[in-house]
């Protein structure tokens, strides 16, 4: 508690304008601009006008606009998106108040709009954008076998509406013991998860039936669909990806299976033991939302390793980083830290750099707005006085939609 406390009194040092009214015309300059979408620029400049991008090269041929406001840093990168968190659902105070991303009235509950709980004033929000986050994938987390919805959202904007850039992104669900009930509830086992999820899809596939034929008597299938049918209908549409959770090698086999039965759309999320399975998940074609290299490694994600990343990358497959959920205060990682980790683990600097920028925007879908410095993209930008993989390194400012909301006071 008095660590989480101390973070965030040090993230409160940020002047941080939380909902812009209007964009800057602002010119990012770094002795090193890593773009995302090429080689590394050596003194180079990031224009952006009225919240986008319009020009990113080396200064020595790349004019500012006269008027526009300058800011400089040593290293310049993308504005961090985390791929998949609970933070705005899950707050720092870790009270009944603000913990909105676990309802334990029912165990498959796919209606649960992230949107409806997204708060975004919540400290955790400004702490992560203090650390360069500009975009997270938020939402319903761990502790039911179909928790809820996510969305993806700026770390700015006072309404969850102004945030949100995507309100409903995938459908959250889970595998495995964090999924389990107890006392005789169902899901008690493995095969109970499975039966149920199966059985969410088949019922939601049932209730797409032809329109009645005129005159005919109105039946069961006139009723109208219940939220949760029309949520999982659109995960059979391919509408929603499912967000699977699992990290125990055959939680990571029941997910692809799913997939390959119901023929959707599979995101698979934690896969602390992914590493076992690297053929299986490759032939699968899914994409991993890589568990936090620094999670504790007990329990189900006893296998896990800080170079399973690296593994991933060699073998082929997508995948990102991300903050996920933690049971205990501050309630959230920062992927900042976490790609460090992997930095030192097998991944290069700028790999592992990727895998919480353009890789990450990929994997939820978003790469053709932020995840990279390109003309045309979101003017989302992080700076630091150093290597931002280095611990003795800060984040000095932030740029969220072409607005410095975020600065270190000099």
């Amino acid at each position: 508690m008095r660590r989480a406390a101390a973070l965030l009194a040090a993230a409160a040092g940020f002047a941080v304008s939380a909902s812009p009214a209007l964009a800057q015309d602002i010119a990012v300059r770094g002795r090193e601009v890593h773009t995302m979408a090429g080689p590394v620029i050596t003194d180079g400049v990031v224009v952006i006008d009225d919240g986008r991008i319009v020009a990113v090269g080396p200064a020595a041929t790349t004019p500012i606009p006269a008027g526009f406001k300058v800011v400089e840093a040593a290293v310049v990168t993308p504005g961090l998106v985390d791929a998949h968190s609970t933070v705005g659902l899950s707050g720092y105070l870790n009270q009944t108040q603000d913990q909105d991303q676990l309802d334990k009235s029912a165990p498959v509950q796919p209606q649960l709009r992230a949107i409806d709980a997204y708060n975004p004033n919540e400290a955790l929000v400004a702490w992560l954008r203090g650390f360069g986050v500009t975009t997270v994938h938020t939402g319903h987390g761990p502790g039911a076998l179909v928790s809820g919805q996510t969305m993806i959202a700026k770390t700015v904007g006072n309404t969850a509406d102004a945030a949100a850039l995507v309100p409903v992104a995938m459908v959250a669900a889970n595998l495995g013991p964090a999924a389990l009930a107890s006392e005789g509830k169902a899901p008690g086992t493995r095969a109970k998860q499975m039966a149920m999820l199966r059985q969410a899809l088949l019922d939601a596939r049932a209730g797409e039936r032809p329109a009645a034929k005129a005159g005919a008597k109105p039946g069961a299938e006139d009723k109208p669909p219940t939220l949760e049918t029309l949520a999982m209908r659109d995960v059979l549409a391919r509408k929603l990806p499912l967000l699977v959770t699992a990290n125990r090698a055959q939680d990571i086999m029941s997910a692809l299976r799913l997939k390959e039965e119901f023929g959707i759309d599979l995101v698979l999320d934690g896969a602390a033991e992914a590493h076992l399975l690297t053929q299986e998940i490759k032939a699968s074609g899914v994409k991993v939302i890589l568990h936090a290299p620094m999670t504790r490694q007990y329990g189900e994600y006893e296998n896990a390793s800080f170079s399973t990343g690296s593994v991933l990358r060699a073998a082929g497959i997508p995948f990102a980083y991300q903050s996920g959920y933690e049971a205990y205060v501050p309630k959230t990682r920062v992927v900042l830290f976490e790609a460090a980790v992997a930095a030192a683990n097998g991944l290069t600097r700028e790999e592992a750099l990727a895998a919480i920028t353009i890789d990450a925007a990929r994997i939820i879908g978003m790469d053709s707005r932020v995840g990279s410095l390109a003309v045309g993209k979101d003017g989302d930008v992080a700076l630091f006085d150093g290597d931002p993989f280095e611990y003795a390194s800060h984040t000095i400012g932030v740029v969220v939609n072409g607005v410095l909301v975020s600065t270190t006071p000099q």
